[in-house]
């Protein structure tokens, strides 16, 4: 009996001692408590390999401790982020092959001091955009980015996800999880310990590509304006309820004082997919009425065999031609906001 009383008031002071560190040094009752949200987007150190076009990339997918993906930083040091879905996040590419990658490499050359941090993140639409700002950034201490690109058009074809534009799991059970995890000291350390010394390793990734360019005929943005020409109830349905997402984000844009920067998007095959190209005429209207810097590459660049590994989603090669269009149109407007500026 009296060892039962020993063990007993032992496991009670170190219960105590646990929520005693939890309530001072854990992260319940801080500002940066990001509750249910991102949890499965932070602190994230995968070891992976990926084939594009028959060549092997090596190397480890990050998020960091805010979600971004990429190695730590100081948030008051962030000026421009990228948002953007799966097509902007690029899991199973090397980050400094990624759009946003190669871009931030292109302004390192160019002796530009300009860094884009991105913040996409997989299934993410507009409405993901604007819950972003709400439910994301605002638990970032010091995080008040000037300018924002975003990436639009592939998400907004379809019904999404709500679970992935939030960024929350969908049962109870598991969002309960999600906050002791977020939220634990303890958690958060062994996190740390855990992808410094024994990072998780993946799946090779090994993308066969041969059956997507089968009887391949490329769409350009001339072709689709009669292709498409046509729009039925349906469309103009899409189109109404895609100006309402975009008006929501105005709000944002408004509230939050930034810069945005819009980029229209493109299939394998171009603009073949009808819905892909009524999205990207819509955010140029919406963009053109509101006087926001936007980037058609829809209209202006042509993408080649290879250059995707899937519908959607580019390869490095595709990546890189992506990069190569957008950065110029980058460069410039950003030189122009500083002459504006002195």
């Amino acid at each position: 009996m009296k060892i039962l009383k020993i063990i007993y008031y032992n496991f009670l002071v170190f219960l105590v001692l646990i929520i005693l560190i939890e309530v001072f040094f854990g992260y319940w009752f801080k500002d940066e408590n990001f509750g249910i949200y991102m949890r499965k987007e932070r602190k994230i150190n995968w070891n992976t390999s990926s084939n594009f076009n028959g060549k092997e990339y090596i190397f480890s997918y990050k998020r960091n401790y805010w979600g971004f993906r990429g190695e730590d930083f100081d948030p008051k040091n962030v000026q421009v982020i990228f948002e953007g879905g799966s097509t902007g996040n690029q899991r199973f590419t090397p980050q400094k092959l990624t759009i946003v990658g190669s871009i931030n490499e292109k302004f390192r050359l160019s002796n530009i001091n300009i860094n884009i941090y991105n913040a996409s993140t997989d299934g993410k639409s507009v409405n993901g955009y604007i819950n972003d700002f709400n439910f994301w950034f605002s638990k970032i201490p010091n995080f008040n980015p000037r300018y924002v690109i975003f990436y639009i058009g592939i998400n907004e074809r379809n019904i999404n996800d709500p679970f992935l534009d939030y960024k929350i799991s969908q049962k109870k059970i598991d969002q309960i999880k999600d906050y002791i995890k977020n939220n634990s000291i303890f958690v958060d350390k062994f996190k740390f310990f855990k992808n410094k010394y024994f990072p998780k390793n993946t799946s090779a990734y090994d993308f066969n590509i041969s059956s997507l360019y089968d009887n391949f005929e490329y769409v350009d943005y001339k072709k689709a304006l009669i292709l498409h020409n046509d729009l039925d109830n349906e469309d103009l349905e899409f189109l109404n309820k895609f100006q309402n997402k975009l008006i929501k984000l105005k709000s944002i844009i408004e509230i939050n004082n930034i810069q945005p920067i819009f980029i229209t998007q493109l299939k394998y095959n171009g603009l073949e997919d009808k819905r892909l190209f009524l999205a990207n005429n819509q955010l140029k209207k919406f963009s053109n009425n509101n006087e926001y810097f936007l980037i058609p590459l829809d209209e202006i660049l042509k993408m080649e065999k290879n250059d995707f590994y899937d519908e959607i989603h580019t390869t490095p090669q595709g990546s890189e031609r992506i990069a190569n269009t957008i950065f110029p149109l980058l460069a410039n407007f950003f030189e122009n906001e500083k002459k504006s500026s002195q």
